[in-house]
């Protein structure tokens, strides 16, 4: 059973009748605006090339296989699989994709390996999917995963891009069982330009989110994001110290949407499916914030995340810097690896 049984809850009579889902959508949980044209267009010019070396693993390996294709037959489609998990998309995934596209070219016999290619792309595209992350207010972040996989920057990261598109944003330091993990997350929120509430180290976690809820109600902040423990995703004390930090939460903020993401690191692959497919039991994940996909060749785990585990990628990070959070979009991912 899932950690916030609540929010599970709350998530259902979020959607209610048509009626009602469309009226809580308008009220409370508006989208993410889209950035102006030419700094989505920036950012995509930046997103290829902090994707090089998953383009260059490949899509490079794509284009010599549809160069040297003399037919669509049984060789080039296993090649084609071949590169897919070569990439870390998964051999389910790459199975399913390019069983798609097997279909496409037996139904259509003017099909060329170049037009091929181009329709896996839109396969992938297809099986990413985009959903806008959607923003209540109140609304109570945690964010989860193991140690080392950016955590922190991400948070960080997040309030900053919150901040930008217009919610009131505060750190909450709840893990503290780490030894200076506040003190790098006050960096952090130093750096976003917002406001953290912490605890000594050692401290008990429920209680500094106790302290995060009624600073948030006194501030009237719309989004109180929860730095948590990053221990071992097995340890079922760490387990219990979120369930705690959740009965907080609904006891005291009972009106405030909580949701958890997921952090993930993009260069641990397979085993950071893994990672996401044990937390995804044990807690009601939102999405997945996979970071340091400039530092892999294999950034088709994100397509993996998305196929195997339904769990839809809310963000990326692609760099060290503030503004290296971006919110997730298929098509321009998948056109930057492909």
């Amino acid at each position: 059973m899932a950690l916030f049984d609540r929010f599970k809850k709350n998530r259902t009579e979020e959607q209610g009748t048509p009626q009602r889902a469309s009226a809580t959508a308008a009220a409370t949980a508006r989208e993410e605006p889209e950035p102006p044209h030419e700094e989505k267009k920036g950012f995509f010019g930046r997103l290829k090339s902090r994707l090089t070396r998953t383009h260059d693993n490949l899509s490079g390996k794509m284009d010599d296989l549809v160069e040297n294709a003399e037919a669509l037959d049984d060789d080039f489609f296993e090649e084609m699989t071949d590169i897919l998990i070569m990439a870390d998309v998964g051999v389910k995934t790459a199975d399913e994709a390019v069983g798609k596209l097997r279909a496409k070219c037996e139904a259509d016999s003017g099909m060329t390996p170049a037009r091929a290619r181009e329709e896996l792309r839109e396969i992938l595209i297809d099986i990413m999917g985009s959903e806008p992350m959607r923003l209540a207010s109140p609304m109570v972040l945690f964010v989860i995963g193991v140690n080392g996989v950016g955590k922190t920057t991400s948070i960080g990261k997040l309030a900053a891009r919150l901040k930008t598109v217009g919610r009131r944003v505060i750190i909450c330091a709840g893990d503290t069982f780490r030894a200076a993990a506040a003190d790098q997350l006050t960096i952090w929120a130093e750096r976003a330009g917002v406001p953290i509430v912490k605890q000594k180290e050692g401290a008990d976690p429920a209680a500094v989110v106790f302290d995060g809820i009624q600073a948030a109600k006194q501030r009237g902040a719309d989004v109180l994001i929860v730095d948590t423990a990053g221990r071992l995703h097995n340890k079922a004390h760490l387990m219990e110290e979120l369930k705690k930090m959740a009965r907080v939460i609904s006891r005291e903020f009972p009106e405030a949407k909580a949701r958890s993401l997921l952090v993930i690191d993009a260069t641990t692959g397979q085993n950071g499916l893994a990672q996401a497919s044990v937390f995804k039991d044990v807690a009601d994940l939102e999405g997945i914030i996979l970071t340091k996909l400039d530092g892999t060749a294999k950034g088709g785990i994100a397509i993996a995340i998305r196929s195997e585990l339904g769990l839809p990628v809310r963000y990326i990070g692609v760099g060290e810097q503030l503004d290296d959070l971006q919110p997730f979009d298929a098509r321009e991912f998948i056109e930057a690896i492909l």
